[in-house]
């Protein structure tokens, strides 16, 4: 049996790909209405509601000699003040001040002496508004399960009724060196036994086993494929630490009514979008789009409907195929419709959820060279991520949530991530950039 608090493969494969330079958190900025609370207030208000997220006051706990990924364990000096920053714009600043801001925190990487998250209270952003910047690093969020620090931080009405207080929060013991390396060894012994287990079970079952080896090899074969070497554009350069962010919003609705005019759904009409704004940048830099198809890393969520909620990634990859050589953008919608069509009927993703669970029996050596060599690797140009907001309206203090714009970390070759998601009748684009 392993540590429950332990690592999956796939989340410290995040912590790896940090080696090459890339910092491995994912954010937001998010505008709100009115003036700033204080700081004391906000500061109050979320350490009320960690209770809802207790991985936020846990920090990681590294096993000697390296012998097993890390687990999480309470962070006996937890200080609010550390991770709940404030700082304010000068006061003829606007929003392209307030960018310039969120790409430089961006660029910073998270300490993992200790939790690894960071909220930034934003005062005098122009037009009488504040901004929170957030920050969590992967390993510990899915952002496409949505459990964030600021998801608990906010209410659906401006006047909520009082919430009850948090019993005292009383950290475990930190464990020793000595007892992390037992539980790894452990473990060790343990997980053969549990993979024969398995192995006997399907034995037991050769029909359905038969049955479901064709179907993984096949996603297999389809993963190796997608996962081919990318065209190359100025999208794939080896990355430094620094960042630029931006964004562009829209109504939803025109979204909406694109996708029903041409017979497919929003996250065609998105994709389209993304492909024509790619081929009109790509020329403006000289460069030659005829018969040109770019590569999309979309994150793909493989987790059950039970586990929404739950902490730790159970996320997967495809490669969509972008035509930025195509001129029109109906042609456009009708390429990346017919091509995402494609791809939930092939094994992709069977594939590649059986990947992502391998990762839990390498070692984390082996892990590691794993996520480097992949950082290297052009497997794709740009990664996209679209993911649902809620459609109504959310409050911080009483201050209504004006927008809300996401971002995706960039891999060690690819300098350019774009994260999508809807709220509240809009739809906003997070762009993050090398500097």
């Amino acid at each position: 049996m392993t540590h429950p608090d332990r690592l999956s493969g796939l989340d410290a494969t995040f912590l790896h790909l940090e080696d090459g330079g890339a910092h491995m958190h994912v954010g937001s900025c998010m505008l709100f209405e009115g003036a700033a609370p204080a700081y004391e207030d906000f500061v109050r208000h979320l350490e009320r509601r960690l209770s809802l997220v207790p991985r936020y006051r846990q920090k990681l706990a590294f096993v000697p000699f390296g012998q097993a990924n890390p687990v999480w364990a309470d962070d006996p000096h937890f200080n609010p003040g550390y991770h709940i920053r404030h700082t304010a714009l000068p006061g003829a600043a606007g929003l392209d001040e307030l960018q310039a801001l969120v790409g430089r925190v961006l660029s910073q990487r998270l300490d993992r002496s200790k939790p690894l998250w960071e909220a930034w209270l934003v005062d005098r952003v122009a037009g009488d508004r504040f901004a929170l910047i957030s920050k969590t690093h992967h390993c510990l969020v899915d952002g496409i399960s949505g459990v964030d620090i600021a998801t608990v931080l906010f209410d659906l009405e401006a006047d909520p009724p009082p919430a009850e207080e948090p019993p005292p929060w009383v950290p475990r013991p930190e464990p020793s060196p000595a007892a992390l390396l037992a539980d790894a060894l452990l473990e060790r012994a343990t997980v053969p036994v549990e993979l024969a287990r398995e192995v006997g079970g399907a034995l037991a079952r050769p029909g359905e086993t038969a049955e479901r080896a064709r179907t993984v090899a096949g996603g297999l074969s389809d993963v190796a494929r997608a996962g081919m070497a990318a065209p190359p554009t100025p999208y794939n350069v080896p990355i430094g630490p620094h960042r630029r962010f931006t964004w562009v919003e829209d109504d939803l609705a025109r979204f909406k009514g694109i996708k029903s005019a041409l017979g497919g759904s929003i996250n065609d009409a998105v994709l389209a979008a993304v492909t024509g704004a790619l081929r009109e940048h790509l020329i403006s830099r000289g460069r030659n789009v005829e018969s040109l198809t770019l590569r999309a890393m979309v994150p793909v969520s493989v987790r059950a409907d039970a586990e929404r909620g739950a902490l730790g990634n159970r996320v997967t990859t495809m490669y969509a195929p972008l035509p930025v050589h195509a001129e029109s953008p109906q042609e456009r919608f009708r390429l990346v419709h017919e091509a995402m069509a494609g791809l939930k009927e092939s094994g992709q993703a069977v594939g590649a959820v059986v990947l992502s669970r391998l990762t839990g029996f390498a070692p984390p050596t082996v892990m590691a060279q794993a996520a480097r060599l992949q950082a290297r690797q052009r497997t794709f140009n740009v990664t996209v991520t679209n993911i649902p907001g809620p459609q109504f309206g959310l409050f911080l203090l009483g201050r209504r949530m004006e927008r809300l714009f996401p971002q995706v970390p960039l891999g060690g070759g690819a300098a350019l991530g774009i994260a999508i998601m809807s709220y509240d009748g809009t739809i906003n684009f997070g762009l993050l950039g090398d500097y």
